[in-house]
């Protein structure tokens, strides 16, 4: 029967797009992936961990990172909870608002110069099928990982926007101001009294969420451009109706806090998964030599993107149960991966071709996620905001943070 097959293909022409051989070796491709070879094979790296190999001392310094990494990290993400009722670093403040720039560098660097080239090394080891050598995965995984995160990033926006609007529809009522009644609800232009429809929310502020897409949308609805767009507005807003001027500022600030509620929780997503995949590989390691820079720089690493998504969550304005899951999530996973990493080190052979496949993978999906997060979410959101428009003072210094971040943890991969 299947010489039938085979004979059948190639008569159509179909060898060797469509052939048997030809999917034979494909498959062959994919079972060599698979096989046990993949696991029982060391590729060269594991030469060189072997000189500095010292068991001992590798797993005091694991202990030691995990003591460490978790401090900076509760530091890092517990920073702007804490201090947002603290005029300092009120979320609305300028120096908070450079100190996520500087913060959103950081994770940029880390995506870019960190776990992209990290996922390309392990993805193109020569001891890996052939077919690995031919295409670059790193690169195209990392793409779709940026592509899906686009794909979420919108889907959790449209689906919070609606249950806002129901939960906002379900508690409609009537309130006197003034003398004149209004329905709360999304503003109508020009009704001349201030009455507001809520079924226009979704057509009339429909929130777009890529790049200066992000902030300028909700601002060219009401407020003026060019050379007076950055004066003060309070004049134009209290020569309207009360209600109106409320009702319009309330439906901006809920705009802006889905925004920071999806990407809080897609940004703590990305974070999460490659803060694992680097306490890991710290765990698995048996090399001092190894453990001790990345110890210094991942403790660097972890304070500012827990600065980063603490100031998401903050911004969020979650419940605290909430506030306190996220963030004491994103505090043990690196120090939880090392201790799982310690405790299957004696097992797991981190320089076998399948842990190079796997390793790779996880770090250009981590990659993917990260840039994205940070050039979209984070940078872009903040810095095509009139807020930054309109002030020099801060685009300087928000402009020069952002850079020392990107720079900082760029030069941190000389040691790790």
């Amino acid at each position: 029967m299947s010489s039938f097959l085979e004979d059948f293909v190639g008569g159509l022409g179909a060898e060797p797009v469509l052939g048997f051989t030809y999917v034979k070796k494909k498959v062959q491709i994919i079972s060599d992936i698979f096989s046990s070879s993949m696991v029982t094979t060391t590729c060269g790296d594991g030469e060189a961990e072997m000189e500095c190999r010292d068991q001992r001392a590798a797993f005091q310094l694991k202990m030691a990172a995990m003591c460490i990494i978790l401090f900076a990290s509760i530091a890092g993400v517990a920073l702007p909870l804490l201090g947002r009722r603290q005029r300092l670093l009120r979320t609305d403040g300028n120096v908070f608002f450079v100190a996520k720039a500087f913060a959103a560098g950081v994770i940029l660097a880390t995506g870019f110069v960190h776990m992209l080239p990290d996922s390309s090394t392990a993805l193109t080891d020569p001891c890996l099928p052939s077919v690995f050598s031919k295409f670059p995965f790193s690169g195209f995984v990392a793409m779709f990982a940026s592509l899906i995160t686009l794909v979420v990033d919108f889907v959790a926006t449209q689906y919070y926007e609606r249950k806002h609007e129901k939960e906002e529809g379900a508690r409609v009522s009537t309130v006197m101001e003034d003398g004149e009644v209004v329905v709360v609800g999304t503003e109508e232009e020009g009704n001349g009294v201030g009455e507001k429809r809520v079924g226009d929310f979704g057509e009339k502020n429909g929130m777009h969420i890529v790049g200066m897409h992000a902030h300028a949308a909700a601002h060219r609805h009401s407020h003026p451009h060019g050379h007076h767009s950055c004066e003060d507005t309070t004049h134009e807003h209290t020569r309207k109706l009360v209600g109106h001027a409320h009702t319009h500022s309330g439906h901006e600030d809920v705009e802006s806090n889905v925004r920071h509620v999806v990407v809080s929780q897609v940004l703590e997503v990305g974070i999460v998964s490659h803060s694992m995949i680097i306490g890991l590989s710290v765990g698995v390691s048996q090399s001092p030599c190894t453990i001790r820079p990345l110890i210094a720089a991942l403790s660097f690493h972890q304070f500012f993107e827990g600065f980063a998504l603490g100031g998401c969550i903050s911004q969020a304005e979650f419940k605290r149960l909430s506030t306190s899951l996220m963030a004491s999530f994103f505090s043990i996973t690196t120090p939880v991966g090392i201790g799982i990493g310690t405790a299957i080190s004696s097992v797991y052979n981190t320089n076998s071709p399948r842990a190079l496949v796997v390793e790779g993978i996880f770090d250009a999906i981590s990659a993917g996620i990260l840039v994205y997060m940070a050039l979209v979410d984070l940078i872009a959101a903040d810095f095509l905001s009139k807020r930054m428009s309109c002030n020099t003072r801060l685009q300087v210094c928000s402009y020069l943070a952002l850079f020392l971040g990107a720079t900082l943890m760029s030069l941190l991969a000389i040691w790790a």
